[in-house]
């Protein structure tokens, strides 16, 4: 037992130091350090510059490469794909990133299968209230607020319709992560254009239709869809 949560910790320190790597690479990616399209310095180079081991920079590069901030090209290494904008940082400051990222990725798997599930069990009072915090987001969007408090009580309203305690509890339990995320993506949209706002709207547009329409397949895509293009938007230039 005591070997078990031995490795459990291990495990733990290094995913907790990955991520430092992650956010320390994605910083110097922000501040112009390293340009967009240009290579990233070797794995040897990197982990002399980091002062870390190579498994641990590998889970980082891992990572950036997964929210599509820097690829691999075969046999020549790994280039900045795009340049995060600089706001990102002052919205979310470095130490807080990787948690938003990760806390997106689990919310793509919990909420898809919510969404699929308020599909086949919504009442007409579960979609009035869905379709309640749709239309506050749209004043939202008109009146130049932030909108949270809506995105917040879509998402609430959708995990209540699938009558089932658990949905609620785990995103209750997660309430401030999801919050914070929220608050990054729609401050990051507001500060860019308004198409991008009317386009972050379409996507919860679709997926109220998709669970008014009694749509399970479509509703957890659209779900899907939605919060990994929440996530890819932190990090859009």
């Amino acid at each position: 037992m005591n070997d078990t949560k031995s490795s459990a910790s291990a495990v733990s320190k290094d995913w907790k130091l990955s991520d430092q790597v992650y956010e320390r690479i994605l910083a110097k990616i922000v501040d112009g350090e390293y340009l967009e399209n240009s290579k990233l310095p070797t794995e040897v180079e990197l982990s002399k510059q980091l002062q870390v081991s190579r498994p641990v920079l590998r889970q980082a590069l891992a990572r950036l490469r997964q929210d599509e901030v820097i690829s691999s090209r075969q046999g020549s290494g790994s280039y900045v794909t795009r340049r995060p904008a600089p706001q990102m940082l002052e919205f979310a400051p470095v130490g807080s990133i990787a948690d938003i990222q990760r806390c997106f990725e689990f919310r793509t798997a919990i909420e898809g299968a919510a969404a699929a599930l308020a599909a086949e069990r919504r009442s007409d009072v579960h979609l009035a209230k869905i379709e309640s915090a749709l239309k506050a987001l749209d004043h939202s969007i008109k009146t130049g607020e932030l909108g949270v408090e809506a995105d917040e009580q879509f998402h609430a309203a959708i995990a209540e319709a699938t009558e089932n305690q658990f949905f609620v509890s785990t995103r209750t339990s997660m309430l401030t992560h999801i919050q914070f995320g929220m608050n990054l993506t729609r401050n990051l949209s507001r500060s860019q254009t308004m198409e991008r706002m009317e386009r972050v709207q379409s996507e919860h547009e679709r997926i109220f239709e998709a669970i008014r329409d009694q749509d399970p397949g479509q509703a957890r895509s659209n779900m899907e869809l939605h919060i990994t293009n929440a996530r890819l938007r932190v990090f859009e230039g």
